[in-house]
């Protein structure tokens, strides 16, 4: 048994996430934003460190005050940040975000020349695979090089090594030129993977085929239309890689599906009433990947995923809103708990 140094190493993007504080006004009257951390590897990266694994972060930031932002927020958040690399000649991203609830979050992504896409092979070459039980990678992350190929190089080494893979779709429509490239690429790493995390239409888009277009409303990027069977792309992506398929339902829950499984098994949700959607998937994800990490079943990771995914609905931000364990206690005592 080899000696565990990290529980899970998340591999991809990083932000300064800036967030409407006039909730319920349109994008155009928003008068005041508040600046959190933010990014799909970097949100699992807090959410799963808060919950109790030990977690480390591999991401680029760029050498000026938004990588130092996000670097001092790690830091207190004790992530592991020794694989953060600076990129000269590169910018930190950001995200801008509005508030509309119940359903409208128009989203505006700044990844021009970003720093988190430029991690390459030198910094997976830093990864210790002998000594990390899992990594955590997403498809932004594929989504140009040099990231891709040192997202895909990071999979390859970690199946090799006996560490586990898990992908988050995170299918983000403005960063890929068409539905066909992300879907070529995202089966490109699956028979690498072995726990496939997505939404119905995430899961569509990496199945695509065809020649359609990802349908974008009110700017919602993050929440793309896509044309597709829901439960052939599943089987689709099952035949290619992954032991697990996660399909996220929002308040529904979610959907496990298992590779040569005859149906899918449903965990149910929590209800709440919701303030903000960004960010409820990778609090699931960081819920569920510390349920399997800590080898509890699938469906009592899927309700503790829920449950994180419940709580940060209710909140303004992603990173820093993450639950604690303390915190599900409490949210689930009087809901029937995870079980």
């Amino acid at each position: 048994m080899k000696e565990i140094v990290h529980d899970l190493i998340c591999i991809g993007r990083s932000s300064i996430d800036l967030y409407s504080n006039d909730i319920g006004n349109a994008f155009e009257e928003i008068n005041s934003f508040a600046a959190y951390v933010g990014g799909c590897p970097t949100n699992i990266s807090v959410g799963t460190k808060r919950l109790g694994l030990k977690s480390a972060l591999l991401t680029g930031v760029g050498e000026d005050p938004v990588g130092d932002f996000i670097l001092h927020f790690l830091k207190k958040e004790d992530v592991d940040t020794q694989f953060v690399s600076r990129k000269k000649g590169r910018r930190s991203s950001a995200v801008i975000l509005g508030i509309e609830p119940p359903d409208k979050f128009p989203l505006v992504y700044y990844r021009d020349n970003c720093a988190d896409i430029a991690i390459d092979l030198d910094d997976i070459s830093k990864i210790p695979f002998e000594t990390c039980r899992a990594i955590l990678i997403s498809g932004t992350g594929l989504s140009r090089e040099p990231s891709r190929s040192a997202t895909l190089h990071a999979a390859e080494e970690a199946a090799a090594s006996g560490t586990k893979v898990i992908l988050d779709v995170d299918f983000r429509a403005d960063q890929w030129p068409d539905l066909q490239t992300f879907g070529i690429t995202l089966r490109s790493v699956l028979p690498h993977v072995d726990i496939i995390i997505g939404t119905n239409e995430e899961i569509k888009a990496a199945a695509w085929k065809g020649r359609g277009t990802a349908r974008v409303e009110a700017s919602q990027v993050n929440e793309s239309k896509i044309d597709g069977d829901e439960t052939e792309a599943v089987r689709q992506l099952l035949e290619i890689g992954g032991e697990l398929l996660v399909l996220k339902a929002g308040t529904e829950g979610c959907y496990l599906y298992r590779k040569n499984g005859d149906s899918a098994e449903h965990v149910a949700g929590y209800p709440v009433e919701v303030q903000n959607t960004l960010g409820a998937g990778d609090a699931f994800a960081s819920g569920f990947i510390f349920g399997f990490l800590k080898e509890w079943d699938f469906y009592k990771s899927a309700r503790l995923g829920n449950a994180c995914g419940a709580i940060v609905v209710t909140r303004h931000g992603c990173a820093n809103f993450m639950p604690t364990m303390s915190e599900i206690e409490a949210f689930t005592k009087d809901k029937g708990g995870l079980a």
